[in-house]
């Protein structure tokens, strides 16, 4: 089912807004082997709303998973199913967002107070799927900053059958603090995370928070299974070029910007042939592609320009090209 081996060695974070279908489209013609995320899909969008909006993907992304939030059991083993019967390679939960809109869902970060029913939910999903089921999840939440908080919760879930953690290694803060600011405030605690992978070292513990270099990410791999790239990975994604040869052993190839954007541009002619998408909600993933190259600023302008929507994309990028 899949074009390339599942590997967590380097992964592109789930993005709430950000990483859909046409951004991992776009990471895919960067990096053959990275393993990339769909955004966060409540079991509630999927039992009530419109499966295909939320699951349709393309063939190229593979290998993609789904990540799920929820919190209860036969609701998560019945989207885990979905997931599965739509082609994702592996089902992730949501142990990690710390927003109040999740909290009210009951589930998120404020998951990891209640190990036992994360684990719970991951069994029920274990049951019904052959792919794997990953959980992201904080070091602890709120002022919890003792190591004994993450191993317990890690413990109870490698009991239930998790066998891959990706670690945020910052603490979520129910109260207090934007979702940004979680992302950004509470202090980066790596040790923790390096921990874990000492003390279980048979499951496969993955870093993620902070982040923004390959030597950085060469220096976790010495210590952890691997490490997940958010927004560095997104508003910079030349970035991603380089992992296939630096992390996977691959020849460098002869991949241009000048060729990725061409192939972006007709991916927008087959979407908006197939599904009549504009190129405008494509492009918008597409804005970091020349960051810090002479010309990007215009450039930028001209794929986010709203008033060239009306426009073939071929004529877009024509306008477009330095």
């Amino acid at each position: 089912m899949t074009s390339s081996p599942l590997s967590h060695r380097l992964s592109v974070a789930p993005m709430l807004d950000w990483t859909d279908k046409h951004c991992r489209y776009f990471h895919r013609l960067l990096s053959r082997h990275a393993l990339l995320y769909t955004e966060m899909v409540t079991t509630g969008a999927l039992l009530h709303g419109d499966v295909p909006r939320h699951l349709r993907f393309n063939a190229e992304e593979h290998a993609v998973a789904l990540q799920l939030g929820g919190s209860d059991t036969a609701d998560l083993a019945a989207c885990a199913k979905l997931g599965q019967d739509w082609g994702y390679d592996e089902i992730n939960l949501n142990c990690g967002c710390p927003s109040e809109r999740v909290q009210r869902g009951a589930f998120g970060a404020c998951l990891m107070n209640e190990a036992s029913l994360v684990g719970d939910c991951v069994r029920a999903m274990l049951d019904v799927v052959d792919i794997p089921v990953t959980v992201k999840h904080r070091i602890g939440i709120d002022k919890i900053e003792s190591y004994d908080f993450v191993r317990d919760f890690v413990g109870t879930l490698s009991d239930a059958g998790c066998r891959v953690f990706i670690v945020h290694a910052r603490n979520a803060w129910l109260k207090g603090l934007s979702p940004k600011e979680n992302r950004e405030v509470p202090p980066l605690r790596y040790d923790l995370v390096h921990q874990l992978k000492r003390d279980f070292p048979q499951l496969t513990i993955c870093l993620n928070g902070g982040v923004t270099t390959s030597a950085q990410v060469a220096e976790q791999l010495a210590l952890v299974d691997g490490v997940m790239l958010g927004r560095e990975a997104y508003h910079n994604p030349w970035w991603l070029s380089e992992w296939d040869a630096a992390f996977y052993g691959e020849q460098p190839t002869d991949r241009t910007r000048e060729l990725v954007e061409e192939q972006m541009v007709a991916y927008m002619e087959r979407e908006a042939a197939e599904h009549g998408t504009s190129w405008y909600s494509i492009a918008r993933h597409m804005l970091g592609l020349r960051h810090g190259l002479p010309g990007a600023r215009k450039w930028r302008q001209i794929w986010s320009d709203h008033r060239l929507k009306t426009l073939p994309a071929r004529e877009v990028w024509a306008l477009a090209k330095p």
